[in-house]
């Protein structure tokens, strides 16, 4: 039998998860709620062999705006019950206990709870006082090495509550897929001003401080189609931008502003993404510091690589010319610090922390899953000059080569990286040197486009196809989300579309599919 690896944030979590898995004979009771103090949802998320996280949020006013009593709780801590079952009626419960819903994290409860079957559903809820949260239903991961004949997952990004209803989380969710990954851009912190809206962000203002984020947060968490993918499967997370602010990289702002204020404001977004996400203690946030990346392997079938691409990217390449702030179009010869070999996308000790799991991996398929484009995508300006986006992985090339060289190198199996940001759905080869027409696929990329955010203009990126030979499919004009069956011989994607994002009651088709073969990178245009 293999002996499973302990990532630091399993071993941490582990020590911390002790008393979460206490019997009690009776559920603990709370006074009586003048409204629903479930009105986040439930979710579940980072799920092992025994166990997972279990989260919900008491807020019987969301969007309060007394920043001294968020969700509209009182001060102090409660303690509210769980039950954990092995069927939906709750006649085989497995579990019951005591959890905190900390005042100090808005009352939200992050309970982790290990000591159960491997491979396996569960459903699950909470109680407080004379109020019983909506069902959740998860599933533990398979043994480590265990034979695993298939996994679905959903794969999920740039979901703007302002740009359209979130039809598409409620189509993944009658999809019953083991495991959700939520790529980036779960919230959006602008307030949009150039393109006519759906629905409106409550507070009419940018998200800027602590309370900001948390009533942004709650807004999104009472969309009834988010709640239901949170609570039909367990959920991996990462984020993008805009969960602090566009384009941003490390401790610079968009206009590179001063720093230790950018890191006030990070520090408050990052506190309220830890507040709304299943997430462990471990990832508690240290002011403006969050461990959010890490792996999690699915029996011999699977393992994923969930990357950070945020926190410790190195700043954008030539911030310094008139009116580029954030990202914007470069090439090497504009912009010679682009090649700098001591830049990176994710940091040089994520890069290590990467490359490491990748050597030592035994799954028959590795993911990598993260927010952002991977390949290179050549932009031909109006002057006819070619120069690639400096926000995603193109403004870290020799970062990027680093990986792909090294994915080669320890001949990794069947390498897919998945990733969003980019609202619209892409099929791509991930060559060595995708400037040399020989040089051989490595890696399959799969991106999926955004829940409701709006897609760039279709025209202008189709022009750009014959400079970028490597990718075999894009399409920006509808929104959805990746769909994903894995298997030990085949990775079979699809890309799921709705009818129209204005529209809460929107249908569901498929626009197009692809597969991965084993042993064989790149993606393969299906029927």
């Amino acid at each position: 039998m293999a002996v499973p690896r302990i990532t630091r944030r399993r071993f941490v979590a582990g020590a911390l998860a002790a008393p979460a898995v206490l019997r009690f004979s009776s559920v603990l009771r709370a006074p009586k709620w003048s409204a629903e103090p479930f009105s986040l949802g439930v979710a579940s998320g980072d799920p092992l062999p025994d166990g997972f996280v279990l989260w919900t949020r008491l807020a019987p006013v969301p969007l309060s705006t007394d920043p001294a009593s968020p969700g509209g709780m009182p001060p102090g801590d409660v303690e509210l019950g769980y039950e954990i079952a092995a069927d939906e009626a709750f006649s085989q419960v497995v579990q019951r206990g005591s959890a905190k819903a900390e005042a100090a994290w808005a009352h939200a409860v992050h309970l982790e709870v290990t000591g159960l079957a491997p491979a396996r559903p569960y459903w699950y809820r909470f109680h407080a006082g004379d109020s019983t949260s909506p069902v959740g239903r998860t599933q533990t991961a398979p043994a480590p090495g265990a034979p695993l004949a298939r996994l679905r997952v959903g794969c999920v990004s740039c979901s703007n509550y302002e740009a359209g209803w979130f039809a598409s989380y409620r189509h993944l969710a009658a999809e019953q897929p083991d495991l959700v990954l939520f790529l980036g851009d779960y919230i959006y912190e602008y307030l949009e001003k150039s393109r006519a809206t759906v629905r409106t962000h409550s507070d009419g203002a940018e998200t800027k401080t602590l309370a900001g984020y948390r009533n942004r947060y709650a807004q999104y968490r009472t969309d009834p189609d988010l709640q239901r993918v949170h609570a039909c499967a367990p959920a991996l997370m990462t984020w993008d931008d805009h969960e602090v602010q566009n384009d941003y990289a490390d401790r610079w702002s968009q206009d590179f502003a001063d720093p230790d204020a950018f890191l006030a404001r990070r520090a408050a977004a990052y506190q309220a993404f830890y507040e709304h996400m299943p997430l462990r203690a471990v990832s508690r946030p240290q002011g403006a510091s969050l461990r959010l990346y890490d792996r999690y392997a699915f029996g011999d079938l699977v393992e994923f690589q969930v990357l950070d691409g945020r926190q410790y990217r190195s700043r954008e390449a030539c911030w310094s010319k008139p009116s580029h702030g954030g990202g914007h179009v470069e090439s090497a010869k504009s912009c010679p610090e682009l090649v700098d070999p001591a830049r990176s996308m994710i940091g040089m000790a994520q890069e290590k922390w990467l490359a490491d799991g990748l050597s030592h991996s035994k799954a028959r398929w590795n993911v990598i899953a993260q927010d952002v484009m991977m390949a290179q995508l050549r932009e031909r300006q109006a002057d006819g000059s070619a120069g690639s986006w400096t926000d995603d992985w193109n403004g870290y090339p020799v970062s990027r080569a680093r990986l792909l060289q090294h994915v080669h190198d320890a001949k990794v199996k069947n390498p897919v990286v998945l990733g969003g940001d980019i609202h619209s759905f892409w099929a791509n080869d991930l060559k060595l040197d995708f400037d040399d027409p020989k040089s051989p696929v490595v890696a399959s990329e799969l991106i999926g486009t955004s829940i409701s955010s709006w897609g760039p203009p279709y025209e202008k990126f189709a022009a750009f196809a014959a400079d970028n030979p490597h990718v075999h499919f894009f399409d920006s004009r509808q929104r959805g989300y990746l769909a994903i069956d894995l298997a030990p011989e085949r990775l079979t994607a699809r890309f799921q579309v709705i009818s129209d994002v204005r529209d809460p009651k929107a249908t569901l088709s498929t626009l197009a599919s692809f597969s991965v073969e084993n042993g064989r990178p790149g993606p393969q245009r299906g029927s």
